[in-house]
């Protein structure tokens, strides 16, 4: 039997790995979730492994680093499969989600099957069986996707009350391809961010030994537009890592640099942080 509405709320909620509050960053890992509850499995057409292509394979672990710094990190364990909280609430496509005719998003994403919800995939198809109701993407909404940003929008306050400038820095992979760069950091064309900090960030890992881009191919997603707000010394970063810098050749388990990778992470969060700490208004002298 094809799943109803009610078992959509047996989603994993995110996770909050809580951080000591010294470093002004805070990590987040939205697409690494791989817990799929059966009634996911049942409604897809091909089952889990047409849904695993979604993920960004052991980016929650590939942060460890980062985290032994005292840095928190907020991570979406609902699989992307079910609600992607890299894509804003609107971003409904009408082939996956059951929607008055006429309605739904046109943004390019949308259109190419990787909306709020995604349908489809090159070389898997179409992924459900069904189109969702409104109802079943509410309760995902409820259980996943609302949670992991309040918790980022939670945690983002919480350090900005301690420091003057915050960032945000949400860490995922992409496949290889050829010519591309290995790391790709977004910062949607400069209005998440300041431009010190994306500059700094290439910087950084350049002299880690990685070949970098800015905004080609990936400026960056929901989590980053939504929370960055450097106006107000809350800056954001996408970072976007080639699966291939620490994946093995099966691209599911850690490969030869995945602990290359991993000091690339905390370097990125060590040196941010500290530039942003190096900026803090300084205290005012006694008269």
């Amino acid at each position: 039997m094809i799943p109803r509405p009610t078992e959509a709320g047996r989603l994993a909620p995110p996770r909050l790995i809580p951080g000591t509050g010294r470093w002004p960053i805070l990590l987040s890992v939205p697409h690494a979730g791989c817990n799929y509850p059966d009634w996911l499995v049942r409604l897809s057409r091909r089952g889990r492994d047409s849904l695993r292509p979604l993920e960004d394979p052991l980016v929650d672990r590939l942060v460890w680093r980062a985290q032994a710094l005292g840095i928190a990190c907020v991570i979406a364990d609902a699989p992307r499969a079910a609600i992607d909280c890299n894509r804003a609430e609107d971003e409904l496509d009408p082939a996956v989600i059951n929607l008055p005719p006429g309605t739904g998003h046109d943004g390019w994403r949308v259109r190419s099957g990787l909306g709020l919800v995604p349908g489809r995939l090159a070389g898997a198809g179409e992924l459900w069986r069904r189109r969702i109701g409104r109802n079943e993407l509410e309760a995902r909404l409820d259980t996943a996707w609302r949670p992991f940003h309040r918790l980022v929008a939670e945690q983002l306050a919480l350090l900005h009350r301690a420091h003057s400038e915050v960032l945000l820095l949400d860490c995922h992979s992409m496949p290889w391809r050829a010519g591309q760069a290995e790391l790709v950091i977004g910062d949607r064309h400069g209005t998440t961010a300041a431009g010190f900090v994306a500059d700094l960030a290439r910087q950084v890992a350049e002299r880690e030994g990685f070949r970098v881009a800015c905004n080609d191919p990936y400026a960056g997603g929901h989590v980053v537009a939504a929370h960055g707000a450097p106006v107000r010394g809350i800056h954001a970063l996408q970072l976007e890592l080639d699966r291939r810098c620490y994946l093995d050749a099966s691209g599911r388990e850690p490969g030869p640099g995945f602990d290359r990778s991993a000091r690339l992470i905390q370097a990125l969060a060590e040196r941010l942080g500290s530039a942003l700490l190096d900026r803090q208004a300084p205290p005012l002298a006694a008269e």
